[in-house]
């Protein structure tokens, strides 16, 4: 396995700090995402609400437009909380329309699809097809590759 291939593998892992609440549970923050925070009562229900609370801050990068960062490195006091595959997949496509300097409109055209079509493949909230997520991936010159690890 060479280093891009480590680098895809973990581009959508990022860290959590898990800070005991006085109140009882635990606070989840993640340093790259500040608007990402949520709780929980053990640190097994921290981490699930963690993970959606991930889905969540990259779902409105997505809807908003904005940068989705790159994951920090890890420290020894953080968890790794992995963003669920679909969002991950519709994220790389969001990621790699904007490497391409390519609209929706453009997508679709390419695609032969309506433009609604591409919005709803980009929406992190609507249940997308692999398949299509690969079309349209694979209209930009990108494949999907699954390694376990």
């Amino acid at each position: 396995m060479n280093y891009s291939q480590v680098i895809i593998m973990k581009r959508f892992s990022y860290p959590a700090t898990f800070t005991p609440d006085d109140d009882g549970g635990f606070v989840v923050t993640f340093r790259d995402l500040p608007e990402a925070i949520t709780q929980g009562d053990t640190k097994q229900e921290a981490l699930v609400e963690a993970t959606d609370c991930l889905e969540e801050a990259i779902a409105a990068r997505i809807d908003d437009k904005l940068d989705i960062p790159s994951p920090s490195q890890c420290h020894n006091h953080e968890y790794i909380v992995i963003l669920p595959i679909q969002t991950a997949l519709k994220a790389t496509l969001y990621l790699a329309m904007q490497e391409a300097s390519i609209t929706k409109v453009q997508l679709a055209r390419l695609l032969e699809v309506d433009e609604k079509e591409v919005r709803r493949i980009l929406d992190p909230r609507h249940a997308t097809k692999l398949s299509t997520i690969e079309r349209a991936l694979s209209a930009l010159g990108k494949r999907i590759e699954l390694q376990l690890v």
